[in-house]
């Protein structure tokens, strides 16, 4: 029997659909997943099926075929465990094919058979209510939150992956968002106001903050350059509720979202003169936004600037004009790898920071 199960995946910071389809065939008892998975994918399978026996359902003894389509895309991470599962139920005959219309499923599957968290949860729900406005999106408990954060979508989080089968079965699942939250933005450890003298510093900081300027910072050490550059963040205006989801969205893909980040703090991001390209543009074999990106509508320190590469600070400059870091692989179209923000920069000798738009 053929099951196809829809779910999502993220490329860049952007998500696509993805179809899961799964044949059960009679012969002997062998797992094959096709679609260029990576590694974490191919080794779903001991995830899966595990979690399927330790949840209390059966694992026939069958030729069982995974297809993630697009087939020609490369497919990474660990958000395709609850889709594939359920496309065996369905193959297998434990799950009606009708129960999994409409609804699209990402998450990571324990050997116990509880759901775990994933990454860029957010911009599978937005990709979803952009795509298919009005559909139920199943994410992890830790991830439901996160992906509430878009109203368009109905969201379910069943916490295992038995207790999602039976509310499939039953036509009952969960539907629901969490209570809107009383909570303010975290206050930051520092303050602008921390500052005693530097008037001069002080005024060239708040000018950059109110016309979006960028900002080279040069004396000699001890100045309290690097002390009044982490403290420009604290007379910067509150996010935006779009600026917000920009911000969660990038850090949720890059796997590296705080606690303040949800709560709508701005980003600061001071990373080491010894970064490469790739870290602070973004990229790699399997694309992550770099720091310019995670700093997007936050600050980029760049703490002696004089000490990056050359060829990285060259990086910079197409990604300031555009706003954008878009790269192309091989022959695959390009994707949008991240936004990135240039308003504000900062120097200690070659310190250079920047504010997203």
């Amino acid at each position: 029997m053929l099951a196809a199960i829809r779910s999502a995946a993220v490329v860049g910071i952007d998500a696509y659909d993805v179809t899961v389809e799964v044949d059960a065939a009679p012969g002997l008892p062998q797992w094959l997943i096709v679609g260029l998975p990576v590694g974490a994918v191919k080794e779903s399978r001991e995830r899966v099926g595990a979690a399927l026996v330790n949840s209390g359902f059966t694992l026939p003894p069958r030729r069982i075929t995974v297809n993630l389509a697009p087939a020609d895309v490369r497919k990474e991470g660990s958000s395709f465990d609850l889709p594939i599962a359920l496309g065996i139920l369905v193959a297998t005959g434990q799950l009606d094919p009708n129960a999994v219309e409409n609804r699209i499923f990402v998450g990571e599957l324990s050997l116990d058979g509880a759901v775990r968290n994933i990454r860029g949860s957010l911009s599978v729900a937005r990709h979803v209510g952009r795509v298919w406005p009005g559909a139920v999106l199943v994410v992890p408990p830790a991830n439901h939150a996160e992906a509430g954060r878009v109203t368009n979508i109905s969201l379910a989080a069943p916490v295992t992956l038995r207790e999602l089968v039976l509310q499939l079965r039953g036509d009952d699942l969960v539907i629901g968002r969490l209570p809107e939250s009383s909570a303010t933005p975290r206050a930051y450890d520092i303050d602008f106001s921390d500052v005693v003298g530097q008037e001069t510093a002080k005024r060239a900081l708040e000018v950059a903050a109110a016309g979006s300027h960028n900002l080279v910072l040069i004396g000699p050490p001890g100045a309290g350059k690097t002390m009044l550059a982490r403290r420009l963040p604290t007379i910067l205006p509150e996010l935006s509720e779009e600026e917000a989801l920009e911000v969660i969205a990038i850090h949720s893909v890059a796997g590296v979202l705080s606690e303040d980040i949800t709560l709508g703090a701005r980003p600061f991001r001071a990373p080491h003169h010894s970064i490469s390209g790739a870290g602070l543009i973004g990229g790699g074999s399997t694309p992550r936004p770099g720091e310019v990106s995670l700093a997007h509508n936050g600050v980029l320190f760049l703490d002696e600037m004089l000490e990056f590469p050359r060829s990285v600070l060259d990086g910079l400059r197409q990604p300031l004009e555009d706003a954008t870091v878009r790269e192309l692989r091989k022959r695959d179209q390009p994707f949008l790898a991240g936004w990135v923000t240039r308003r504000h920069g900062f120097g200690d000798q070659g310190e250079l920071g920047t504010l997203g738009e």
